[in-house]
């Protein structure tokens, strides 16, 4: 069984590592000419099969509707997403993917892919799968999501 400090120094040196990585994210981020919310918004708009709603992008992303409009306000300048009717109801704008913004996600799966190489360098193979694994756990009870 751990005690409080060892638990404590776990945390910090969680929390140490997490920065870290928003660290060098974002720095491979910043040739593409996105923010690392915006790239998450981008990766949820992608998520869904059919273009989303500003509330499911919301209730999706845990945040007020009005911060997914600024982030899909910055993200329809860019040319990454547009706005569209649902064709079924005109009062509903859908959020749609662009040919540039699905260029884009390209780009950043490759930068994240970079970061997560520079953070995981020091470990072998059965290391990285050791720590998916634990990490798998700690995440959401296990319950595996990727946005």
């Amino acid at each position: 069984m751990s005690t409080p400090d060892a638990d404590g120094m776990l945390a910090e040196q969680l929390l140490r590592l997490t920065r870290r990585l928003q660290r060098v994210q974002k720095r491979q981020m910043e040739p593409i000419g996105i923010t690392p919310a915006q790239a998450r918004l981008l990766r949820t708009v992608a998520y869904y099969e059919q273009p989303p709603r500003m509330a499911d992008l919301a209730e999706r992303l845990e945040v007020v509707p009005r911060a997914v409009t600024s982030l899909v306000d910055g993200l329809e300048a860019s040319g990454w997403v547009r706005r569209a009717p649902d064709p079924t109801n005109r009062r509903v704008v859908r959020i749609e993917l662009t040919e540039s913004g699905r260029a884009t996600l390209r780009s950043l799966r490759v930068a994240r892919r970079a970061a997560a190489e520079d953070i995981l360098a020091p470990l072998t193979a059965d290391q990285r799968e050791v720590l998916g694994g634990l990490l798998s756990t700690l995440v959401d009870g296990g319950r595996h999501y990727r946005c």
